[in-house]
């Protein structure tokens, strides 16, 4: 039931974001000398590269730091997958900072009932909750208190480069058949068809998990989370023997399980592939000086499978990540203050850059300034009737960790799909 009215929230979600116009180290860190005039609370976040993305981020901390001369927030960050590794193993050892990125769902969950995260109830006013896009906090919650204030609502979309189509005599697909076509065009003419950044492993994670939403539907993968044994009913089988089908076809890069997920977005956005899937926070990178397909990329849902049950208005994404509070910081208010302005802020600022949609109102916010790839996604995501969030933040840990190394064994051809779907039977059923 709860996965039910998840996909209901989602939906009233899009609806009033459509509606209000918004659219859109392991050790402590040296701190400042402490004095009655100023304190420093200390942020870590994923975001290393200065770019329209992170840019909405750094302006709002140096907002903050500019209103606030006593109560300076000093930013840290490591890329990806480092910083995940960072985060875990400081929290581990209590040595977290102040302020910390943190994925929502299994991610976060053991840090919450482990007691390292300050619930912010008693914090929050009725103002700034008037201020969120309905049903928008609801992911920030967990047991019925709340961790966090959300900042972006994020889609996955495939992102097609128009002229390589063109190139190839290939047409965008609609239908899963019709992908199969573009790769033996778009190979033919020496056009690499898709580009996968498998080494970071939630990359090609994305593409099981898409085919199965559209081999089986939404709602079956929805039950299937929440009790594994069904994943070895034939649907999935089906989403798995057509990424091998995808592997077959050669239609991924030659080094899929060497390159990340920054490589990725690189090689599309310098025009070195033809078709990308991935949230829509990529879309800032298109923005950015040196892509030479920004002005070639055109927005798609997944294609349709001809015998799938899901349809082209069933989305993957959600709203689930955000920045959280270190229970034993020393200046519990003064954090929360931070996390209410730099969420905010930075969700209606990177709402105009391409860094995903935001979760809060702001009649400030012009569709009309968008990129023109924003506002397509944006539409896209107008005509959503269901969405799954991402499959590694539903499930368990180590079910998610299981789950994104079977489906790299997949890329690598090295597990049939029967086999897959009986390791997938055995994970731990999600905690959301």
């Amino acid at each position: 039931m709860r996965k039910l009215a998840a996909i209901t929230l989602l939906t009233v979600i899009v609806i009033s974001l459509l509606a209000s116009q918004t659219g859109c180290g392991t050790m402590e860190l040296p701190r400042q000398n402490i004095t009655s005039e100023q304190k420093t609370l200390v942020l870590w976040h994923q975001w290393v590269n200065v770019s329209n993305k992170t840019n909405p981020l750094k302006d709002a901390i140096r907002d903050w730091n500019t209103q606030n001369p006593n109560i300076q927030v000093k930013e840290v960050s490591w890329n990806g997958e480092q910083y995940k590794s960072k985060i875990r193993t400081a929290l581990a050892a209590s040595e977290a900072p102040d302020l910390f990125y943190m994925w929502g769902g299994s991610f976060v969950e053991p840090y919450i009932t482990g007691g390292n995260i300050l619930p912010i109830d008693s914090y929050i006013d009725k103002e700034t909750l008037d201020r969120l896009i309905p049903g928008s906090i609801e992911y920030c919650r967990y047991d019925g208190k709340t961790y966090s204030l959300p900042m972006f609502i994020f889609v996955a979309n495939l992102y097609c480069n128009k002229k390589l189509f063109e190139q190839a005599d290939a047409k965008i697909p609609e239908t899963y058949d019709e992908l199969i076509d573009a790769v033996r065009k778009l190979r033919s003419r020496g056009i690499v068809p898709i580009v996968v950044g498998e080494k970071d492993r939630w990359t090609g994670m994305y593409w099981y998990n898409i085919l199965a939403m559209r081999q089986a539907g939404n709602q079956e993968c929805l039950n299937a989370l929440n009790d594994p044994s069904l994943f070895r009913n034939k649907a999935f089988e089906d989403a798995a023997e057509k990424l091998l089908e995808l592997v077959d076809a050669n239609a991924f890069n030659s080094d899929v399980l060497s390159i990340s997920f920054d490589d990725m977005v690189s090689e599309f956005s310098r025009g070195k592939a033809a078709m990308m899937y991935q949230g829509n926070w990529v879309e800032s990178r298109f923005e950015e000086y040196d892509s030479a397909a920004r002005d070639n990329i055109v927005v798609v849902p997944f294609p349709i499978i001809s015998d799938g049950k899901g349809n082209l208005t069933e989305f993957y994404g959600g709203s689930a990540d955000g920045f959280y509070i270190n229970i034993n910081t020393r200046y519990k208010q003064e954090a929360y203050d931070a996390l209410q302005f730099i969420s905010e802020e930075a969700g209606i600022k990177g709402c105009m850059s391409g860094a995903g949609f935001s979760c809060w109102k702001s009649d400030d916010i012009d569709m009309m300034q968008m990129s023109p790839i924003s506002r397509q996604s944006l539409k896209l995501m107008e005509t959503g009737t269901s969405f799954v969030n991402w499959w590694d933040t539903i499930l368990p840990t180590d079910a998610a960790e299981t789950h994104k190394d079977l489906v790299a064994e997949l890329f690598a051809g090295r597990i049939t799909s029967k086999k897959f779907v009986e390791k997938m039977a055995e994970l731990n059923k999600a905690i959301y």
